[in-house]
């Protein structure tokens, strides 16, 4: 008995050393050609582990192979010099695709970080729409287009093609206007109907979650419960609840203690949008944030955020002023504000009350500590890159005068925008470090030919990381650094074929020299390309090649499998 079970293990060995030398046989290089070839990089894997030197090979937008592959033949091969190569970055929050379809070279501010892969979707969304809320189309190479749902939407951005990937997410302020306009009310039983199937056409689409930003009209207008129903059909198709909570300063607590409980109540995982605790009196909270979600994350409750690596944020300058003001629509306040009275009035409650999302309290009561990034029309361009007070200096104004004078000359909440000074160095760091805190930039793709000014993070978030936090400073391991913006923010987002270095997983790469990585951009000068990204590699092709762009659109849609 014993001599047949040795004879028997004696088959099996010789048996699994054949299947092994058939296997190393089936990957010599005879006649097999690889479609990309990336050689003598330091491999930085995304998962956090410790790089080590490897040859990456690729065919059909996928890595194939990960070894000694230096000899093996390859349709273009590109040689890492002991460069960093790592997974592409997923960008949390990155505001708006429709820049990719009206103005495509606005999509280089991304890719020159190594951004790949695209998260959008907080306020208002690309869709729904109904003739309301979009009446006019949009103008995209010439042509007049219109759509209504996501699938249609989606189906224009693969008509014209994208150069990186893109994620969505739909908007609950977005479904709000579908269904109820600008108003400041709760919807009736068969409205909140409508607005749980709007949702759910959107998740059958292919968006991966519902998106809240609750400090900006119509968004703060909707109530817990009201969230939680829309939250709930999201859940139904494995979403997950993204928000820009209803408070980031002195009520952050309580905001974060709604999220969760939006998302334990409507059974969903929960992501925090850029966390913040703005107002110097309010910054010791961003620990006891952090704390409270690590919490949850212990007992069971999936919740994770991401944060921008700037202690300035970017708003609307209408956001100074109570939502409540914005009740009858933006038209209505703008219109409003020709009355010395109104004017008045708004100044006194926002200098003397702060039971609210008070924006010139966070900025120290001080018009100094607030830059505008954005103003409109084109005569109030000269005030972009000045703070509020150094505009009124040049106008030779009250502060607070210009403020109701850009916004009513704007005739609009949304186009004048400045950066407050809200945050210090010691949050950002606290947040950084913790484990389950990603990446965002929360700016869209942007062209500085197109724009005069924005927040220096559209252009130098992820490369800001990499040079201060990581390099400079030495706050994370690099290890660490590249997997806040690859295989954590992948995991959150259930990319499970992204975000990692691996075979079988997509080939969305990034090759940079960790020495010479730096944004570039600055709030004096904020329009400037990142430098040392030496190739951003999507889907297996290259779009950045030697600092360049390739004119390459291998991006996808990104559809989430529900």
């Amino acid at each position: 008995m014993i001599r047949n079970n040795t004879i028997l293990l004696a088959t099996l060995a010789f048996l699994l050393l054949a299947c092994a030398d058939d296997a190393t046989q089936a990957d010599r290089p005879t006649d097999k050609t690889y479609d990309m070839l990336i050689t003598g990089g330091r491999i930085v894997d995304g998962s956090g582990a410790p790089w080590y030197r490897a040859d990456i090979a690729i065919n059909d937008g996928k890595i194939v192979a990960i070894g000694d592959l230096a000899e093996r033949p390859a349709k273009q091969t590109i040689d890492a010099g002991d460069r960093v190569v790592s997974p592409g970055f997923i960008d949390m929050m990155g505001g708006s695709t429709l820049p990719l379809l009206v103005d495509p070279d606005s999509a280089l501010s991304k890719l020159h970080q190594g951004v790949t892969t695209l998260l959008v979707g907080e306020l208002t969304t690309e869709a729904p729409h109904n003739d309301e809320t979009f009446p006019a189309g949009l103008t995209v190479d010439g042509d007049q287009v219109k759509w209504r749902t996501y699938k249609e939407y989606f189906a224009l951005l693969e008509q014209h093609k994208i150069p990186l990937n893109a994620v969505h997410n739909i908007g609950a302020a977005q479904v709000r206007l579908v269904v109820l306009g600008n108003e400041d009310r709760p919807p009736t039983d068969d409205e909140l109907e409508q607005m749980k199937a709007i949702v759910a056409e959107a998740m059958e689409d292919g968006v991966f979650g519902l998106a809240t930003s609750l400090i900006y009209p119509p968004a703060t207008y909707a109530s817990t419960h009201e969230l939680v129903e829309l939250a709930r059909v999201a859940a139904r198709y494995n979403g997950i609840y993204l928000t820009h909570m209803r408070n980031e300063s002195f009520r952050v607590l309580e905001a974060l203690e709604e999220a969760i409980n939006i998302g334990k109540e409507a059974r969903l995982p929960v992501h925090i949008y850029h966390l913040k605790a703005a107002g110097q009196e309010n910054w010791a909270l961003m620990q006891k944030a952090l704390d409270r979600i690590a919490l949850a994350r212990r007992n069971g409750f999936d919740v994770t955020a991401d944060v921008y690596p700037y202690i300035r944020n970017g708003i609307f300058l209408g956001s100074f002023f109570h939502p409540r003001h914005y009740a009858q629509g933006e038209d209505a306040f703008v219109a409003s504000l020709s009355d010395p009275a109104v004017r008045a009035n708004l100044r006194t409650e926002t200098e003397s009350t702060s039971d609210w999302e008070n924006w010139y309290r966070h900025i120290g009561n001080n018009w100094d500590n607030a830059l505008i990034t954005k103003a409109v029309p084109a005569k109030n361009e000269v005030y972009v890159g000045l703070s509020v007070q150094e505009a009124a200096d040049m106008a030779g104004v009250d502060p607070w005068q210009l403020v109701f004078d850009l916004l009513q000359e704007s005739n609009s909440l949304w186009d004048v925008r400045v950066s407050p000074k809200s945050m210090n160095e010691e949050q950002k760091i606290q947040a950084l470090r913790a484990p389950f805190v990603s990446i965002d930039s929360d700016a869209s793709p942007v062209n500085p030919a197109s724009v005069s000014s924005t927040h220096p993070r559209a252009f130098g978030t992820f490369p800001r990381v990499l040079a201060k936090y990581v390099r400079d400073e030495g706050v994370l391991t690099l290890e660490e650094g590249i997997r806040k913006m690859t295989s954590l923010p992948a995991n959150r987002l259930r990319l499970f074929d992204r975000g990692r270095i691996s075979p079988g997983m997509a080939a969305d790469l990034v090759i940079f020299d960790p020495e010479k990585i730096q944004d570039k951009a600055t709030f004096t000068e904020p329009l400037l390309y990142s430098e040392g990204i030496d190739y951003s590699i999507v889907n297996g092709i290259a779009v950045i090649e030697d600092g360049s762009y390739t004119g390459n659109e291998p991006g996808r849609v990104l559809r989430a499998r529900h």
